[in-house]
């Protein structure tokens, strides 16, 4: 499930809000099974999305830095 949406923890960079938000935004389409939401719907789908991309940035700052090498930037 969810196979488009892309890994947004990386060594090389931090992630974007813009990206945590395209994320989330992606997950609740999946879920819902909506690609847009109907007039009705459409205050429980943007609470939804506010709340995947607040649990994604909590799940985030609490990981541990990724190792990777200092001259390649790569995965160690």
């Amino acid at each position: 499930m969810c196979r488009s949406i892309k890994q947004l923890r990386r060594p090389e960079r931090d992630v974007t809000e813009a990206e945590i938000a395209a994320a989330a935004l992606q997950y609740v389409r999946k879920v819902s099974g909506f690609q847009a939401p109907s007039r009705m719907n459409t205050p429980a789908f943007t609470a939804a999305v506010s709340e995947v991309a607040d649990a994604t940035r909590r799940l985030l700052a609490a990981l541990h830095a990724l190792p990777h090498d200092d001259e390649t930037g790569r995965l160690a």
